[in-house]
Parts: C-alpha cells; sequence; structure tokens
C-alpha cells in the first residue's frame, strides 16, 4: 500500500490491560496491512513489561518479528490525538485517550491458550485490523 496522495497516515492506538499479546499483535498487523497508510501504536494500562514469549513464536512463523517490540504504558505513546483508539475486551482497564474514533473489540486474552487456540486469537485480531483499516 502507499500513501494515496500524500495524506498524512493514520494513527491507530490499540490498548490492553498488560501490552504483551492482543495490542501487541494488532499493532504488528496494522503495520502489515497498512504501510504507508497507517502509523500504528501500541500501549497497556498496566504493561507487563515484556511480550508474550508464545505471540512472539506465532508471529514469526508469519513472518513478523515481534520480539522487536517492547512492552509500553499509555504513559509512553505520543501525547496526539488519534484517529482511532481500539481497547481490546478489556473495560475499565483501560482508561481513555484522545481520539476521533474509539472501539472496544471483545477478544479473548490468549496468554494462557494452547498454541491452536492462540493461533485462532490471531487470526480474529487480524480480520478486525483488516476491516479497520478498510474503514478509514
Amino acid at each position: 500500500m502507499s500513501n494515496a496522495g500524500n495524506h498524512p497516515p493514520k494513527r491507530i492506538l490499540f490498548v490492553c490491560v498488560e501490552n504483551s499479546c492482543r495490542s501487541q499483535i494488532a499493532e504488528a498487523f496494522a503495520r502489515i496491512h497498512g504501510a504507508g497508510l497507517i502509523e500504528a501504536h501500541s500501549a497497556g494500562s498496566r504493561p507487563s513489561g515484556r511480550v508474550n514469549p508464545m505471540a512472539i513464536k506465532l508471529m514469526k512463523e508469519r513472518g513478523y518479528d515481534l520480539g522487536s517490540h517492547i512492552s509500553k504504558s499509555l504513559d509512553e505513546i505520543p501525547a496526539v490525538e488519534f484517529d482511532v483508539a481500539v481497547t481490546m475486551g478489556c473495560g475499565d482497564a483501560c482508561p481513555n485517550v484522545r481520539a476521533h474514533r474509539r472501539e472496544d473489540w471483545q477478544i479473548p486474552d490468549p496468554k494462557q491458550m494452547k498454541p491452536g487456540e492462540f493461533q485462532s486469537v490471531i487470526q480474529l485480531i487480524e480480520e478486525k485490523v483488516r476491516a479497520l483499516i478498510a474503514s478509514l
């Protein structure tokens, strides 16, 4: 994808509690499928300080190095107004950030799941990210 008409990229923030699985995976897919169109960020309301090893392994199988990501807090994201802020089913644990549009995706936390179930969550996140990008 290219940045058609040289419009600035759309800023998307993905938020979950620990910023170790769901939001990291969503950020990765936004970078993959929105290259040139999307500026993707992720953060956690209570970050774990590390990216989940199973998420790293399974995303590596898809050709994306999640091992280069770091788990970060909402205090560490750019102080900008996002085009879209997406919370990942964590309810009140994800405080609001400045955004034109908000979405809450009810996505189960895969951190304790077996690899096959974890893959299903990854697939769900990829589908939702693709749909979000198409809607922008």
